[in-house]
């Protein structure tokens, strides 16, 4: 089987990044809102932090820019 030219090979690569780019995104906005329902759940940025073991500014940061539009 012959390889595809470079330039073939090139766009079905940037095609593939443009998509994992979209499923990340699309991963990072659920995550948010599952961050957000913890925050509900355990009433504050800060115990949900320390039940993930994160910092609680990673976990603010992340709802905060992820859950707007």
């Amino acid at each position: 089987m012959e390889t595809p030219p470079w330039r073939d090979r090139i766009r079905t690569e940037d095609e593939l990044l443009e998509q994992l780019e979209a499923q990340v995104e699309a991963a990072r906005r659920r995550r948010a809102k599952a961050l957000t329902e913890g925050v509900d759940e355990l009433g504050s940025v800060y115990a949900l932090a320390k039940e993930l073991g994160l910092s609680w500014t990673a976990v603010a940061h992340a709802i905060k820019k992820y859950t707007t539009a």
